[in-house]
C-alpha cells in the first residue's frame, strides 16, 4: 500500500529535476504529508503531456463509471492498483495501456507493526532528491454536470527487504521508477513486457527510513507542517531498529 506521500521541494527544483513546467504554478506548495483519504489534489506528469506539470486528484475514477455517487465508492479502493493484476483488473487495464504518469514525491510513510503497536516511518532517497512513482490516470466526465476528473493511482508491487521490515503485515511498496526510465514509462507504444519490467521492487541500498513521530496519524491535528518528518526515536523500537539499519 502506499497511502502517505510528501513533497516538500520547490518548485523550479522540480521544473528543472523533471524537465516540465508547472500548469498552474500558483496551485503548489509544498506538501510534508497528505493521506489519500482526503483525495487531495497532487503533481503528476502524464504521457499526454510529458512537458506539463498538472494537478490531478489522487483516487483513480475510470472513465466508464456512471454517475458521481459510483465515482466516489470507486475511487476510495483505486488510490493504488497492484502491480501483479493491474493487467486484468477493470478499474486499470485500461488505463496501464494507454494512460501512465509519473507520480512526483520525495518521500512517503509505511506503518511497523511491533507487538500490537504500529509506528510510522518516513522512506525516501538517501540522496533526498525528487523521485517519481509508476502511476496511471484517467479522465471521468459526470454526465449530469459535464464536470471532467481528472484523476489517478499509484502503482505498488513487491516490497523489497527494507520495506518487508517496515511494512511488515502487507510487505508492500509504492513502484519507484529509476531516472532513466521515467521518460520510458510515458511512451505509449510499450508493450506489456515493457511495461512489466518497470514494475520492480525498488533497490534497498539506494533508500533510507527512519520513524517519525505520531503527530502524523493525531486527529484533529494538522499533519502537513514540516515536523511530520523529522526523525522521533520509540524506545519500544530500540532491538527492532538495530536489526532493521
Amino acid at each position: 500500500m502506499c497511502f502517505n506521500i510528501s513533497i516538500n521541494k520547490l518548485k523550479d527544483y522540480l521544473e528543472t529535476r523533471f524537465n516540465a513546467k508547472f500548469v498552474e504554478p500558483d496551485l503548489f506548495k509544498p506538501i510534508y504529508h497528505v493521506s489519500a483519504f482526503s483525495k487531495p489534489l497532487f503533481p503528476i506528469i502524464t504521457n499526454e503531456s510529458p512537458q506539463q506539470i498538472q494537478f490531478f486528484q489522487w483516487g483513480l475514477i475510470p472513465f466508464w463509471v456512471k454517475d458521481e455517487n459510483a465515482a466516489n465508492n470507486i475511487r476510495l479502493k483505486t488510490f493504488n492498483a497492484k502491480a501483479e493484476t493491474i493487467h486484468e483488473k477493470p478499474s486499470f487495464k485500461s488505463s496501464i495501456k494507454n494512460k501512465r504518469c509519473l507520480v512526483l514525491v520525495d518521500g512517503f510513510y509505511e506503518w511497523q507493526e511491533v507487538k500490537g503497536n504500529k509506528f510510522p516511518y518516513y522512506i525516501r532517497l538517501i540522496n533526498t532528491e525528487a523521485f517519481a512513482l509508476a502511476g496511471i490516470w484517467d479522465t471521468w466526465v459526470n454526465q449530469e454536470t459535464g464536470e471532467l476528473k481528472n484523476t489517478f493511482s499509484i502503482i505498488t508491487t513487491r516490497a523489497n527487504p527494507l520495506l518487508a521490515k517496515i511494512h511488515n503485515t502487507k510487505k508492500r511498496m509504492p513502484v519507484i521508477l529509476k531516472p532513466d526510465d521515467e521518460q520510458r514509462w510515458l511512451n505509449c507504444k510499450l508493450d506489456i513486457t515493457e511495461i512489466d519490467s518497470m514494475l520492480a521492487s525498488y533497490d534497498e541500498t539506494s533508500l533510507e527510513a527512519y520513524t517519525v513521530s505520531k503527530l502524523i496519524s493525531t486527529k484533529g491535528r494538522d499533519t502537513n507542517v514540516p515536523e511530520v518528518m523529522e526523525k522521533f526515536k520509540y524506545s519500544e523500537l530500540k532491538l527492532e531498529q538495530t536489526q532493521l539499519f
